[in-house]
C-alpha cells in the first residue's frame, strides 16, 4: 500500500492526526537506561508503544541516531513499529538535498536501509535532487516548503516572480514535481498564516507539520489553517513535549498521557 494511502486509513482509524517525533536526547534520558548499549532503542521503542494508541504516524529525526552511533538502532526501531503498529507509517526526518547520483543513495538508505515509509527532502536544488526518491513509487517524500524555525525567513520569503519563494516551492510539488502522487510538504506551525497560504495552493496534499509543544505553534490556528474539508490532511508532530513528559521510570505513561492530550486539543478544532 503507498504511503498517503496508509497515513489516509491512519487517519481515519486512530481518529488522530498527531504524528510523535522520535528525538532522542540520552542526556535526558531516565537514570534507569543510563549506560545501556541499547538506551535508545529501548527509549524510542517504550514512548513508540506507550503513544501508538493516540499517533497516525511517527518521524524519527536521523540525526539523533547517528550522532550516537546508533543507527543499527533506528533500523530496529522502524521495524518494531512496522511490526508492533502495523498501519502507522515512519516518515524519516532527514532532510536530504544533493545531485542526483547522490540522492539515489539517499534514497536507497532511506528506502532500503530504514525501510521508511517517507522521507523529508530539500528541494533547494531542484527537482532534479528529489527524482531519484520519486522511483521508490509508493513511498512517500515530504519537500520542505515553510520551515518552523525564524531563521527559513532569511530565504523562504524572497521573492519570486511576484510571490515568496516558499509558495513558488509548494506550487512545484503540486503542479509538476508529484509524479509518484506521493508529495507531502513541511509547513511549520510557527506560521499559520502561510500554512493556509499552502493548503490553498496544494488542495489535499498532506503536510507535516512541526512546531506545536516545545516550539510554540498554536494548535487552533494550526489545524484551521491547514485542515482539509475531511478535517485531515496533516501530520501534527510534537516531539519533546511528549517525549520528556517526565523524567523517572514512568516517562512512557507520561508521555501516553501528554500524546492523548495533544491528540485530544486537535480534535477539538476539527
Amino acid at each position: 500500500m503507498s504511503f498517503i494511502a496508509t497515513l489516509e486509513r491512519a487517519w481515519q482509524r486512530t481518529q488522530s492526526l498527531l504524528c510523535v517525533g522520535l528525538d532522542p536526547e540520552p542526556s535526558r534520558f531516565p537514570p534507569h537506561l543510563t549506560g545501556r548499549a541499547d538506551a535508545i532503542f529501548t527509549f524510542c521503542r517504550d514512548i513508540v508503544d506507550a503513544t501508538a494508541p493516540y499517533a497516525s504516524a511517527f518521524k524519527p529525526q536521523i540525526a539523533y541516531f547517528a550522532a550516537h552511533r546508533a543507527e543499527e538502532q533506528l533500523e530496529a526501531l522502524i521495524a518494531h513499529i512496522h511490526a508492533r503498529h502495523p498501519g502507522l507509517p515512519v516518515v524519516l526526518d532527514a532532510k536530504r538535498g544533493d545531485i542526483g547520483s547522490t540522492a539515489q543513495q539517499y534514497a536507497r538508505e532511506a528506502f532500503e536501509r530504514y525501510c521508511a515509509d517517507a522521507v523529508t527532502v530539500n528541494p533547494y536544488l531542484g527537482f532534479d535532487s528529489i527524482e531519484p526518491y520519486l522511483a521508490y513509487r509508493d513511498k512517500g517524500v515530504i519537500v520542505l516548503c515553510r520551515t518552523s524555525n525564524q531563521g527559513g525567513s532569511d530565504l523562504q520569503f524572497l521573492d519570486i516572480g511576484g510571490q515568496p519563494l516558499y509558495q513558488h516551492v509548494a506550487a512545484l510539488a503540486a503542479e509538476q514535481w508529484n509524479t509518484s502522487g506521493q508529495l507531502g510538504l513541511v509547513v511549520g506551525a510557527t506560521f499559520p498564516k502561510e500554512i493556509d497560504a499552502v493548503r490553498q495552493r496544494v488542495g489535499t496534499m498532506p503536510l507535516l507539520i512541526p512546531g506545536i509543544g516545545a516550539q510554540g505553534g498554536d494548535i487552533e490556528a494550526t489545524v484551521h489553517a491547514g485542515r482539509t474539508a475531511d478535517g485531515t490532511g496533516m501530520m501534527i508532530n510534537s516531539s519533546r513535549a511528549i517525549l520528556y513528559a517526565r523524567s523517572g521510570e514512568d516517562f512512557a505513561s507520561a508521555a501516553a498521557d501528554a500524546a492523548r492530550a495533544t491528540r485530544d486539543a486537535i480534535n477539538a478544532y476539527r
